[in-house]
C-alpha cells in the first residue's frame, strides 16, 4: 500500500469520539545507560497525540521501534527511557508496558481509564516486526510466515 493511500489522523478526526486510539510513532531515539539524549522524536509526536485527545480519544496506545534488537528483547532498546520525557511533554502520566504483544498488553489497553497514555515496549523485541533477525548465536534467522499473519 502506498503511503498516499493511508489516512492521516487529520481524515478520521471525527471518529476518535470516545476511541482508543492505536498510534504508531518514531520513539527511534539516541539512548545512553537509561536517559534519551535527543528528544526531538518524542516532541514532534507530541501535537498528533494532543489533536488526538483534542477530538476526544478516550486514550492513546503508542508503538515503536527502537534501534536494531534482531527480534530478541535487549535492555539497551527498551523505550521505558522515553516515558518521563512523554510525561513531561504531555503534563500527564504514561503508562509503559514491558512488552507490546500478549495477555498483558491486553489486559492493560482493553478498558485504559479516559484520557490514559500507553506506551508498549520496542516492537523490534520481536522477529515479526522486520520479518529477520538473529538467533541467540548470532545466526540469520527470519519470521514464521504464520507468525507474522497474527
Amino acid at each position: 500500500m502506498a503511503l498516499s493511500s493511508k489516512l492521516g489522523i487529520a481524515e478520521v478526526a471525527d471518529q476518535l469520539k470516545g476511541k482508543r486510539v492505536l498510534m504508531r510513532v518514531d520513539f527511534n531515539v539516541p539512548i545512553k545507560g537509561e536517559k534519551v539524549t535527543d528528544a526531538t522524536r518524542i516532541k514532534a509526536t507530541i501535537p498528533t497525540i494532543e489533536f488526538a485527545f483534542k477530538h476526544g480519544a478516550k486514550s492513546v496506545i503508542l508503538m515503536s521501534h527502537c534501534g536494531r534488537p534482531d527480534g530478541q528483547k535487549n535492555p539497551k532498546y527498551t523505550l521505558k527511557p522515553v516515558v518521563p520525557i512523554l510525561s513531561e511533554l504531555l503534563k500527564k502520566e504514561v503508562t509503559f508496558v514491558p512488552d507490546c504483544v500478549g495477555p498483558e498488553v491486553e489486559a492493560v489497553t482493553k478498558d485504559p481509564a479516559e484520557g490514559s497514555v500507553i506506551l508498549l515496549e520496542n516492537l523490534r523485541f520481536y522477529l515479526e516486526e522486520e520479518g529477520k533477525g538473529v538467533d541467540a548465536e548470532g545466526k540469520a534467522v527470519k519470521a514464521d510466515k504464520e507468525a507474522v499473519k497474527k
